[in-house]
């Protein structure tokens, strides 16, 4: 049997934090490690507990969640901590932010506890980019607003044709199974193409793919 999913909280709101703790305690597979009030306290209880995933506010005192997660990312954790935002907003400015400091993913604080659960999962299993119809809009709309900026990683050049086309489809927002129909691959073959283009343009996960993409310019929000 397969050790539980790790999962610390960070939220300001000590009544939003006892109700995912509850919903997380009561689901197979699944473990609640610490709470964390602050920023400060998430990076902080991060080093310590060493969380698969870490569900993380946007705005809370002291440290709001983006620094946070930049702070997280950055650190040399094997395996690293996944962070999972969360927001009230579909449309938050901090949400790219957070994305581009090395977020997996984010989700909306109304979603369904069914689907926190199930984005929790694939959160630790290292696959990244969730919702991708609204992940996708968000990120077009603030790189179509965002000052030009220097992409993460300047490696596409290093990309063969097929692999530029698998990313362009991550960027789109299509899951694996969706570009094995799309481009007529099969699913091994695209895993493999995905696990080399994380390691060729050093990203921690399908979002961090996408937030390459648009800023190398490789898609942009036109081109949808």
């Amino acid at each position: 049997m397969s050790p539980p999913v790790r999962v610390l909280i960070a939220d300001d709101q000590a009544l939003l934090r006892g109700s995912f703790r509850v919903l997380i305690e009561t689901a197979p597979g699944l473990t609640v490690v610490g709470e964390a009030s602050t920023g400060i306290e998430a990076v902080e209880l991060t080093r310590q507990e060493r969380p698969d995933v870490l569900l993380m506010d946007i705005r809370m005192p002291e440290m709001d969640g983006v620094e946070a997660t930049r702070r997280i990312c950055a650190t040399a954790q094997t395996p690293p901590a996944r962070v999972l935002i969360l927001t009230m907003f579909d449309i938050d400015s901090y949400v790219y932010a957070a994305l581009r400091a090395g977020a997996s993913g984010f989700l909306l604080k109304d979603t369904r506890p069914a689907d926190l659960l199930a984005a929790i999962r694939v959160i630790a299993t290292g696959d990244g980019l969730l919702a991708p119809s609204v992940t996708r809009r968000l990120i077009a709309e603030f790189v179509k607003r965002a000052e030009p900026v220097r992409p993460l990683s300047g490696d596409l050049g290093r990309l063969t044709e097929r692999e530029r086309e698998v990313l362009v489809l991550v960027a789109r927002g299509l899951s694996n199974a969706e570009i094995a129909e799309r481009l007529s691959l099969g699913m091994g073959t695209v895993k493999t193409h995905m696990s080399r283009l994380l390691a060729k343009l050093k990203a921690r996960d399908r979002a961090q793919l996408v937030i390459i993409a648009y800023e190398g310019g490789l898609i942009t929000p036109s081109s949808r």
